[in-house]
Protein backbone atom coordinates (compact mmCIF):
# COMPACT_ATOMS: atom_id res chain seq x y z
CA UNK A 1 0.00 0.00 0.00
CA UNK A 2 1.75 3.79 -0.85
CA UNK A 3 1.51 6.07 1.78
CA UNK A 4 0.49 9.63 1.11
CA UNK A 5 2.23 11.63 3.26
CA UNK A 6 0.92 14.63 4.85
CA UNK A 7 0.79 18.31 3.20
CA UNK A 8 4.70 19.79 3.75
CA UNK A 9 6.20 16.56 3.51
CA UNK A 10 7.52 16.92 -0.76
CA UNK A 11 8.48 20.57 -0.53
CA UNK A 12 12.12 20.48 -0.05
CA UNK A 13 12.30 16.68 -1.64
CA UNK A 14 15.13 16.56 -4.94
CA UNK A 15 12.41 15.06 -7.14
CA UNK A 16 10.24 18.03 -6.40
CA UNK A 17 12.55 20.57 -6.68
CA UNK A 18 13.75 19.46 -9.79
CA UNK A 19 10.98 19.53 -11.33
CA UNK A 20 10.40 23.05 -10.17
CA UNK A 21 12.99 24.35 -11.50
CA UNK A 22 12.72 24.64 -15.16
CA UNK A 23 9.09 25.35 -17.09
CA UNK A 24 10.57 22.27 -18.54
CA UNK A 25 10.80 20.32 -15.48
CA UNK A 26 6.82 21.21 -14.73
CA UNK A 27 5.81 19.95 -18.18
CA UNK A 28 7.74 16.90 -17.53
CA UNK A 29 5.23 16.43 -14.30
CA UNK A 30 2.20 17.47 -16.56
CA UNK A 31 3.08 14.38 -18.85
CA UNK A 32 4.20 11.96 -16.24
CA UNK A 33 1.45 12.70 -13.53
CA UNK A 34 3.61 13.10 -10.94
CA UNK A 35 2.54 14.87 -7.53
CA UNK A 36 4.16 18.19 -7.24
CA UNK A 37 4.10 20.74 -4.06
CA UNK A 38 4.07 24.32 -4.06
CA UNK A 39 3.55 27.09 -1.36
CA UNK A 40 -0.14 29.20 -1.88
CA UNK A 41 0.59 32.99 -1.84
CA UNK A 42 -2.97 34.37 -2.72
CA UNK A 43 -6.70 32.94 -2.36
CA UNK A 44 -8.32 35.64 -5.21
CA UNK A 45 -11.62 36.88 -4.60
CA UNK A 46 -13.31 33.94 -6.77
CA UNK A 47 -11.38 31.79 -4.32
CA UNK A 48 -8.58 30.18 -6.79
CA UNK A 49 -5.54 29.76 -4.99
CA UNK A 50 -2.46 30.79 -6.51
CA UNK A 51 0.62 28.56 -6.29
CA UNK A 52 4.37 29.08 -6.47
CA UNK A 53 6.28 26.37 -8.04
CA UNK A 54 9.39 28.06 -8.51
CA UNK A 55 9.70 28.49 -12.65
CA UNK A 56 6.44 28.79 -13.26
CA UNK A 57 3.01 30.28 -11.90
CA UNK A 58 0.06 27.65 -10.50
CA UNK A 59 -3.50 28.22 -10.66
CA UNK A 60 -5.97 25.82 -8.69
CA UNK A 61 -9.37 26.39 -9.80
CA UNK A 62 -11.92 26.93 -6.72
CA UNK A 63 -13.32 23.55 -7.64
CA UNK A 64 -10.43 21.88 -7.73
CA UNK A 65 -8.72 23.18 -4.25
CA UNK A 66 -10.40 20.67 -2.15
CA UNK A 67 -12.95 17.48 -2.31
CA UNK A 68 -16.22 18.88 -1.43
CA UNK A 69 -15.74 22.60 -2.13
CA UNK A 70 -17.94 21.58 -5.48
CA UNK A 71 -20.65 19.90 -3.94
CA UNK A 72 -21.15 22.26 -1.43
CA UNK A 73 -20.02 19.93 1.28
CA UNK A 74 -17.13 21.89 2.51
CA UNK A 75 -16.79 25.68 3.34
CA UNK A 76 -14.42 28.31 0.98
CA UNK A 77 -12.28 27.93 4.03
CA UNK A 78 -10.83 25.24 3.92
CA UNK A 79 -9.70 27.19 0.70
CA UNK A 80 -8.85 30.37 2.77
CA UNK A 81 -6.75 28.53 5.06
CA UNK A 82 -4.30 27.63 2.66
CA UNK A 83 -2.55 30.75 1.79
CA UNK A 84 0.92 30.85 3.27
CA UNK A 85 1.22 26.79 3.47
CA UNK A 86 2.15 23.94 1.09
CA UNK A 87 -0.53 21.92 -1.13
CA UNK A 88 0.06 18.78 -3.08
CA UNK A 89 -1.18 19.42 -6.79
CA UNK A 90 -1.33 17.78 -10.29
CA UNK A 91 -0.85 19.61 -13.55
CA UNK A 92 -3.93 19.01 -15.64
CA UNK A 93 -2.70 21.46 -18.08
CA UNK A 94 -1.21 25.25 -18.85
CA UNK A 95 -2.77 28.65 -19.93
CA UNK A 96 -1.17 31.93 -21.17
CA UNK A 97 -1.76 35.11 -18.66
CA UNK A 98 -2.57 39.05 -18.91
CA UNK A 99 1.31 39.40 -19.47
CA UNK A 100 1.71 36.26 -21.79
CA UNK A 101 3.11 34.05 -19.18
CA UNK A 102 2.73 30.78 -19.25
CA UNK A 103 0.40 29.63 -16.09
CA UNK A 104 0.38 25.82 -14.90
CA UNK A 105 -3.70 25.18 -14.73
CA UNK A 106 -3.54 22.77 -11.33
CA UNK A 107 -5.55 20.00 -9.14
CA UNK A 108 -5.76 19.53 -5.79
CA UNK A 109 -8.75 17.37 -5.45
CA UNK A 110 -6.94 14.58 -8.42
CA UNK A 111 -4.41 14.32 -5.81
CA UNK A 112 -6.91 13.76 -3.08
CA UNK A 113 -9.13 11.33 -4.71
CA UNK A 114 -6.09 9.14 -5.42
CA UNK A 115 -5.26 9.64 -1.73
CA UNK A 116 -8.39 8.29 -0.65
CA UNK A 117 -9.24 5.33 -2.74
CA UNK A 118 -5.42 3.81 -2.86
CA UNK A 119 -4.03 4.58 0.77
CA UNK A 120 -6.63 5.94 3.07
CA UNK A 121 -9.51 3.65 2.28
CA UNK A 122 -7.30 0.86 2.90
CA UNK A 123 -6.40 1.68 5.98
CA UNK A 124 -7.75 -0.64 8.78
CA UNK A 125 -8.17 -0.05 12.34
CA UNK A 126 -4.49 -0.38 14.06
CA UNK A 127 -2.74 0.78 11.76
CA UNK A 128 0.08 3.25 12.48
CA UNK A 129 0.32 6.28 10.24
CA UNK A 130 1.81 9.73 10.24
CA UNK A 131 -0.23 12.75 10.48
CA UNK A 132 -0.18 16.69 10.79
CA UNK A 133 -1.88 19.33 13.62
CA UNK A 134 -3.87 21.35 10.73
CA UNK A 135 -5.79 22.96 14.31
CA UNK A 136 -7.32 22.50 16.97
CA UNK A 137 -11.04 22.64 18.54
CA UNK A 138 -11.94 21.99 22.11
CA UNK A 139 -13.38 18.78 21.15
CA UNK A 140 -10.06 17.76 19.52
CA UNK A 141 -7.78 17.95 16.67
CA UNK A 142 -7.89 17.89 12.83
CA UNK A 143 -4.79 16.24 11.44
CA UNK A 144 -3.89 16.20 7.46
CA UNK A 145 -3.88 12.32 6.96
CA UNK A 146 -2.52 12.58 3.07
CA UNK A 147 -2.44 15.27 0.47
CA UNK A 148 -5.07 17.36 2.83
CA UNK A 149 -7.21 15.05 3.62
CA UNK A 150 -8.29 15.26 7.17
CA UNK A 151 -8.78 12.58 9.94
CA UNK A 152 -10.53 13.72 13.37
CA UNK A 153 -8.18 12.48 16.68
CA UNK A 154 -11.01 13.31 19.64
CA UNK A 155 -9.44 15.22 22.74
CA UNK A 156 -10.25 11.78 25.07
CA UNK A 157 -8.12 10.06 22.50
CA UNK A 158 -4.65 12.17 22.40
CA UNK A 159 -3.40 10.58 25.83
CA UNK A 160 -4.47 9.09 29.12
CA UNK A 161 -4.01 11.95 31.14
CA UNK A 162 -7.04 14.31 30.83
CA UNK A 163 -6.36 17.82 29.39
CA UNK A 164 -7.93 21.16 28.88
CA UNK A 165 -7.82 21.73 25.22
CA UNK A 166 -5.18 19.59 22.25
CA UNK A 167 -2.72 22.66 22.40
CA UNK A 168 -1.81 21.76 25.64
CA UNK A 169 -0.49 18.33 24.08
CA UNK A 170 0.28 19.66 20.39
CA UNK A 171 1.00 22.90 17.99
CA UNK A 172 -0.01 23.56 15.12
CA UNK A 173 1.72 22.01 11.68
CA UNK A 174 3.41 19.45 14.22
CA UNK A 175 4.21 15.95 13.23
CA UNK A 176 2.67 13.01 15.17
CA UNK A 177 2.15 9.41 14.61
CA UNK A 178 -1.34 8.26 15.42
CA UNK A 179 -3.83 4.86 14.89
CA UNK A 180 -6.52 4.44 12.98
CA UNK A 181 -9.73 3.91 15.30
CA UNK A 182 -12.80 3.93 12.83
CA UNK A 183 -14.50 5.95 10.66
CA UNK A 184 -17.23 8.54 11.66
CA UNK A 185 -20.61 8.94 9.84
CA UNK A 186 -19.58 10.72 7.22
CA UNK A 187 -16.83 8.53 6.58
CA UNK A 188 -14.12 10.33 7.80
CA UNK A 189 -11.13 8.52 9.64
CA UNK A 190 -11.26 8.58 13.30
CA UNK A 191 -7.47 8.63 15.12
CA UNK A 192 -5.93 7.77 18.59
CA UNK A 193 -3.06 9.02 19.93
CA UNK A 194 -2.86 7.92 23.74
CA UNK A 195 -1.85 4.47 22.77
CA UNK A 196 1.47 5.36 21.26
CA UNK A 197 2.85 6.83 24.58
CA UNK A 198 3.21 4.24 26.45
CA UNK A 199 1.61 1.65 29.46
CA UNK A 200 1.18 2.71 32.79
CA UNK A 201 4.46 0.44 33.92
CA UNK A 202 6.35 2.15 30.87
CA UNK A 203 6.26 5.54 32.06
CA UNK A 204 6.51 4.76 35.95
CA UNK A 205 9.61 3.13 35.02
CA UNK A 206 10.94 6.58 34.05
CA UNK A 207 10.63 7.33 38.02
CA UNK A 208 11.67 6.17 40.96
CA UNK A 209 10.37 6.64 44.76
CA UNK A 210 12.25 9.16 46.79
CA UNK A 211 12.38 11.55 43.40
CA UNK A 212 11.44 15.05 42.78
CA UNK A 213 10.35 15.93 39.55
CA UNK A 214 8.37 18.82 37.47
CA UNK A 215 4.88 18.27 36.82
CA UNK A 216 1.59 19.93 35.62
CA UNK A 217 -1.84 20.10 37.91
CA UNK A 218 -4.57 18.67 35.64
CA UNK A 219 -7.31 18.34 38.30
CA UNK A 220 -7.71 19.91 41.82
CA UNK A 221 -10.66 17.92 43.51
CA UNK A 222 -11.68 17.95 47.04
CA UNK A 223 -9.79 14.44 48.17
CA UNK A 224 -6.49 15.07 46.14
CA UNK A 225 -5.11 16.87 42.97
CA UNK A 226 -3.63 15.30 40.21
CA UNK A 227 -0.90 15.72 39.12
CA UNK A 228 0.76 14.97 35.30
CA UNK A 229 4.21 13.61 34.95
CA UNK A 230 4.14 11.85 31.67
CA UNK A 231 1.27 12.64 28.80
CA UNK A 232 -0.20 8.91 30.17
CA UNK A 233 0.97 8.98 33.99
CA UNK A 234 -0.67 11.09 36.68
CA UNK A 235 0.08 10.89 40.75
CA UNK A 236 -2.47 11.88 43.10
CA UNK A 237 -1.13 14.11 45.51
CA UNK A 238 -3.19 15.49 48.85
CA UNK A 239 -5.47 18.59 48.29
CA UNK A 240 -4.04 22.04 48.59
CA UNK A 241 -5.82 25.12 48.03
CA UNK A 242 -2.75 26.76 46.95
CA UNK A 243 -2.55 25.28 43.51
CA UNK A 244 -4.96 25.51 40.50
CA UNK A 245 -5.60 23.71 37.07
CA UNK A 246 -2.51 24.04 34.55
CA UNK A 247 -0.38 25.44 37.16
CA UNK A 248 3.49 23.29 36.76
CA UNK A 249 4.91 21.95 40.35
CA UNK A 250 7.75 20.15 41.58
CA UNK A 251 6.68 17.21 43.05
CA UNK A 252 7.99 14.94 45.23
CA UNK A 253 7.42 10.49 44.58
CA UNK A 254 6.10 9.25 47.89
CA UNK A 255 5.66 5.62 46.30
CA UNK A 256 4.59 3.88 43.29
CA UNK A 257 2.03 1.29 43.11
CA UNK A 258 1.77 -0.88 39.73
CA UNK A 259 -1.21 -3.38 41.90
CA UNK A 260 -2.87 -0.28 42.17
CA UNK A 261 -2.32 1.39 39.43
CA UNK A 262 -1.47 4.88 41.86
CA UNK A 263 1.34 6.77 42.54
CA UNK A 264 1.29 8.73 45.57
CA UNK A 265 2.91 12.27 45.28
CA UNK A 266 4.37 15.32 47.75
CA UNK A 267 3.53 18.80 46.05
CA UNK A 268 6.86 20.63 46.76
CA UNK A 269 5.32 24.04 45.17
CA UNK A 270 3.24 24.62 42.27
CA UNK A 271 3.44 27.99 40.34
CA UNK A 272 1.54 29.28 36.65
CA UNK A 273 4.31 29.02 33.89
CA UNK A 274 4.27 28.90 30.33
CA UNK A 275 6.60 26.73 29.27
CA UNK A 276 6.73 25.35 25.71
CA UNK A 277 4.41 21.79 24.75
CA UNK A 278 7.08 19.11 25.44
CA UNK A 279 8.29 16.47 22.52
CA UNK A 280 6.45 13.30 22.39
CA UNK A 281 7.40 9.98 23.18
CA UNK A 282 6.23 7.28 21.52
CA UNK A 283 7.16 3.85 22.82
CA UNK A 284 5.22 1.98 19.89
CA UNK A 285 7.54 1.85 16.82
CA UNK A 286 6.51 -0.42 14.61
CA UNK A 287 2.96 -0.31 11.95
CA UNK A 288 -0.25 -1.67 13.39
CA UNK A 289 -1.41 -2.74 16.38
CA UNK A 290 -4.59 -4.81 17.05
CA UNK A 291 -4.47 -4.84 21.35
CA UNK A 292 -2.75 -1.95 23.66
CA UNK A 293 -3.17 -2.82 27.27
CA UNK A 294 -2.56 0.46 29.26
CA UNK A 295 -3.15 -1.45 33.00
CA UNK A 296 -0.24 -3.42 34.53
CA UNK A 297 0.28 -6.93 35.09
CA UNK A 298 -1.17 -8.20 38.01
CA UNK A 299 -3.28 -5.17 38.47
CA UNK A 300 -7.22 -5.54 39.23
CA UNK A 301 -8.40 -3.22 36.67
CA UNK A 302 -7.85 -3.80 33.19
CA UNK A 303 -7.19 -0.73 31.00
CA UNK A 304 -6.87 -2.00 27.35
CA UNK A 305 -8.10 -0.89 23.79
CA UNK A 306 -8.64 -3.98 21.29
CA UNK A 307 -8.61 -2.37 17.46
Amino acid sequence: MYRFSPEGQLLSTPENLRYLSSQAGIREAFASGAILEGRVLLCDNEHNLHVDLGAMQGIVPRTEGAMGIAEGEVRDIALISRVNKPVMVRVTGFDVNASGSAVALLSRVSVQRECTEHYINQLRPGDIIDARVSHMENFGVFADVGAGVSALLPIDAISVSRIPHPNARFVAGQMIRAVVKGRDEQGRLLLSHKELLGTWQENADLFAPGETVPGIVRSVEKYGVFVELTPNLAGLAEFSEDVADGYHASVYIKSILPERMKIKLIIVDSFPADYPVKPLNYFVQGDHIDRWVYSPAGCERVTETIF
